[in-house]
C-alpha cells in the first residue's frame, strides 16, 4: 500500500512544526506547501529573465499544477479504492497521502496536452526542471519530518528511529540532498542549454534516482520490483521516446 502518511500519535522526527495559537502546524503539509512556492518563485524569476513571460507560460502553468495534483492523488485513490469507498462519508483518507512520482508524471502529462490542444510550440521545460527539482528537494524535508517515504532498516550511524524503535535509512533526506544537487546543476547546464532539454535531464536523473533508491525504501515487493520501480521505468521509457520523437521532427 502506498504510504497515506498517517501513522501512530508519536511517529516521526517532528510531525508538528509549530503550534499557531490552538492551531498545530503539519511539517508535512508545510514543507509541502514551501516546496510549491519557492518552486513556482524560480519558475517566475527564469521566465522573466529570460523574457519569456507571455499568456502561455501561464497556461502552461496552470497545466503543469493541475496535472499534477491529480497525478499526485490518483494512485492512492486507485489502490486505496476500497478503503475509501467504506470510509465514505468520511474523506480522510480521500483527502491523505499523495505520491511525488505520480505528481511529476501528471504534471508533465498536464502540460503535453495543453501543448497539444491549444497548438503551444514555445518550449518551457528549462523554466520548469530547475523549479521542480527545488520544489521536491524542500518538500522532502516535510517527509522527513513527518516519517513517511522511510527506508528499510540499516545498522548505519545515521540511520533514523521514526518510532517504532528501528534505525531506518532517511531516504527522504537522501531524496533531498540529491534534488538540492540537481538544482544547482540544472541552474549551471541552464546558460547553454538547447530550450527544453533541461527537462528529460530532470526526469531522467529522478527516476534513474528513485529506481535504485526504492531497494532502500520499506516498500512491497511485486514479481522482484515495487511499484514505483516498474512507474520508473514505464516513465523513463516514455520521456525518452518523446525526446527522440522530438528530435526526428525538427
Amino acid at each position: 500500500m502506498i504510504d497515506l502518511h498517517q501513522h501512530p500519535e508519536n511517529w516521526g522526527v517532528r510531525p508538528a512544526l509549530f503550534n499557531l495559537g490552538s492551531f498545530e502546524v503539519n511539517s508535512y503539509s508545510f514543507f509541502v506547501l514551501l516546496g510549491l512556492i519557492v518552486g513556482l518563485i524560480v519558475y517566475y524569476i527564469l521566465a522573466k529573465k529570460e523574457k519569456k513571460l507571455s499568456e502561455n507560460s501561464f497556461y502552461i502553468l496552470i497545466a503543469g499544477l493541475f496535472g499534477g495534483i491529480i497525478g499526485a492523488k490518483l494512485p492512492i485513490w486507485i489502490i486505496n479504492f476500497s478503503a475509501i469507498i467504506q470510509s465514505f462519508p468520511d474523506l480522510t483518507l480521500f483527502l491523505s497521502g499523495r505520491t511525488i512520482t505520480g505528481g511529476l508524471i501528471g504534471g508533465t502529462l498536464g502540460v503535453l496536452f495543453l501543448k497539444k490542444k491549444l497548438k503551444i510550440k514555445e518550449k518551457k521545460g528549462n523554466f520548469f526542471a530547475p523549479a521542480i527539482a527545488l520544489g521536491v528537494a524542500v518538500g522532502r524535508i516535510g517527509c522527513f519530518l513527518r516519517g513517511c517515504c522511510y527506508g528499510v532498516e540499516t545498522k548505519l550511524f545515521w540511520g533514523i528511529n521514526f518510532g517504532d524503535g528501528i534505525l531506518r535509512h532517511p531516504t527522504q533526506i537522501y531524496e533531498s540532498i540529491f534534488m538540492f544537487g540537481l538544482f544547482f546543476f540544472l541552474l549551471y547546464k541552464r546558460k547553454n542549454a538547447k530550450p527544453g532539454i533541461l527537462f528529460y535531464i530532470l526526469m531522467n536523473s529522478y527516476f534513474i534516482f528513485r529506481f535504485f533508491e526504492e531497494f532502500i525504501r520499506e516498500s512491497p515487493i511485486y514479481f522482484g520490483f515495487t511499484l514505483f520501480q516498474y512507474i520508473s521505468i514505464g516513465a523513463l521509457i516514455f520521456i525518452n521516446a518523446r525526446y527522440l520523437k522530438e528530435k526526428r521532427d525538427v
